[in-house]
């Protein structure tokens, strides 16, 4: 068994990687901490349970099939105890960051003396474009790697510290954070900015992203779902999300659409996206966490960039 261990943000990168014949053995994390309830516990059978619960009940995922991709993965992880040099390929978007700290929570518990290294996509093209690790070439890539930044022990802990924070019932500790630039995570700030967002808006009881999603049906034309759909995808800025997200998404907002071939807002969608009436109790469900925290049971106020509590 090799004395290095590259753990990645997916099956679609770790195929990637695998072309690139470096040394050391691969794990991929396969998760979506950025949606669903999570446990600071990263690896107890109380997380597993958690995760599984919400997993299948909003994606039907079977009991068979996260044992089979999820958990053999991770046993594989706890598996790999020898190795002293341990490489984390993440995106920059807010899936891939929660992830990220997730996993590094965990290594601060089970692999506290490994030498930690990060690396992460982003501005790493050199154009203005944020490009994924997926989209890299592989010359870029074995640059990022060369590149890769060697975590400090207080990177470790901060890492964990702000995990701890994302599963806490209260997101406005979140906000509070400050000092991310004293740490080596380029990319976490604006994640964690992305993922404040989400708690519903004060003005009419949607999220940010919710109402991209009824500002890009109000102002360009789509033929049908697929296509606007598609363009979401395309538009989604630092979320990072597949389009099983956007569809549940989508199926929430669905009465605010008066058809979807050709993708039309009704006239109450209109109201709401500009701000005449709120749809705050209509979508509100009381089982929804983001992270440790209840969805609706926060405000965001766009005007002063701040959580309320309700």
């Amino acid at each position: 068994m090799s004395s290095l261990l590259h753990i990645t943000n997916g099956d679609v990168f770790t195929e990637k990687l695998k072309s690139l014949n470096l040394k050391g053995d691969i794990i991929t994390w396969r998760e979506m901490l950025c949606e669903g309830k999570t446990l600071t516990s990263v690896g107890s059978e109380t997380f597993w349970k958690t995760r599984f619960e919400f997993l299948n009940k909003n994606y039907h995922v079977s009991k068979s099939w996260f044992i089979e991709k999820t958990l053999k993965e991770y046993r594989s992880l706890c598996n790999h105890k020898q190795q002293d040099e341990i490489v984390l390929w993440f995106d920059y978007d807010l899936f891939c960051q929660v992830n990220m700290i997730a996993v590094l929570s965990w290594l601060k518990t089970h692999r506290r003396y490994a030498n930690i290294s990060l690396v992460c996509s982003g501005e790493a093209a050199g154009d203005a474009k944020m490009h994924s690790l997926s989209e890299l070439d592989n010359d870029q890539l074995l640059k990022q790697y060369e590149n890769k930044i060697e975590l400090t022990q207080d990177d470790v802990e901060y890492a964990d510290y702000v995990w701890q924070l994302y599963c806490s019932d209260n997101p406005i500790r979140l906000e509070n954070l400050s000092d991310y630039s004293e740490f080596q995570f380029d990319y976490l700030s604006g994640a964690i900015k992305s993922h404040l967002h989400r708690f519903p808006s004060i003005k009419n009881g949607l999220n940010e992203m919710e109402n991209g999603i009824l500002n890009l049906a109000k102002n360009q034309k789509f033929a049908d779902r697929t296509t606007f759909l598609a363009d979401i995808l395309q538009n989604q800025a630092l979320l990072g999300f597949g389009d099983t997200q956007y569809q549940r998404a989508i199926g929430r907002l669905k009465p605010l659409f008066s058809s979807f071939k050709p993708v039309r807002l009704s006239k109450k969608g209109k109201e709401i996206l500009d701000n005449k009436t709120s749809y705050y109790s209509c979508i509100q469900d009381n089982n929804v966490y983001l992270g440790g925290a209840l969805k609706y049971n926060f405000l965001y106020n766009t005007e002063s960039d701040r959580i309320l509590k309700l």
